[in-house]
C-alpha cells in the first residue's frame, strides 16, 4: 500500500527523487514514461516531468479514446485486458513502463507486450515494491527489471 506514501509530501518528493536519481544513472536517453492503470498514473507523471519527457498511460479495456491495441491478460482471480493508444509511442522510441507493485507479474507482462507491439524500445520496468515471492520478475524474461522495495 503506497497511500502513507501519498500522503506525506516529503516522503513522496523523496521517492521521486530515488526514481529519477535511478534512472539518470541509468539511461542517458529515455523518451517516455509509460504507466500503468491506476497507480502508475501516481508516480509516471511526475517522474516524466522531473526528466523532461512525456508520460504515455496504459489502461484498462474501454478507457482510452481513438484507435488502441489491446492484450488480454490472466490474473490469479480472473482476465483482464490492458490498451495503450495506437500512436503513443513511435517504433524504436525508448520507454520505461512504471507502477506501484510488481505481484505475480501479470500486468506488467502485458504492459510490455503492448509496448512491444508498438515496436517501442523497452529500457526497464520500474515499480517501488516487489513481492519477490511471487517471482513475478520471471514473467518478464530477459525484460530489465528494477524495484526500490523487496519482500519475501
Amino acid at each position: 500500500d503506497i497511500s502513507p506514501l501519498l500522503k506525506d509530501p516529503a516522503a513522496f518528493r523523496a521517492l521521486i527523487d530515488l526514481l529519477e536519481d535511478h534512472l539518470r544513472a541509468s539511461f542517458p536517453h529515455i523518451d517516455f514514461i509509460a504507466g500503468l492503470d491506476s497507480r502508475g498514473f501516481l508516480i509516471g507523471p511526475p517522474l516524466a516531468q522531473r526528466l523532461g519527457i512525456g508520460f504515455v498511460p496504459i489502461r484498462k479495456k474501454g478507457k482510452l479514446p481513438g484507435p488502441t491495441e489491446s492484450v488480454s491478460y490472466t490474473l490469479e482471480y480472473g482476465k483482464a485486458e490492458l490498451e495503450i493508444q495506437s500512436d503513443a509511442v513511435e517504433p524504436g522510441q525508448k520507454v520505461v513502463i512504471v507502477d506501484d507493485l510488481l505481484a505475480t507479474g501479470g500486468t506488467m507482462r502485458a504492459a510490455c507486450e503492448l509496448m512491444k507491439r508498438l515496436k517501442a524500445e523497452i529500457l526497464e520496468c520500474l515499480v517501488i515494491i516487489e513481492l519477490k515471492l511471487l517471482k513475478g520478475s520471471e514473467k518478464l524474461e530477459s525484460i530489465p527489471f528494477y524495484s526500490l522495495l523487496q519482500y519475501d
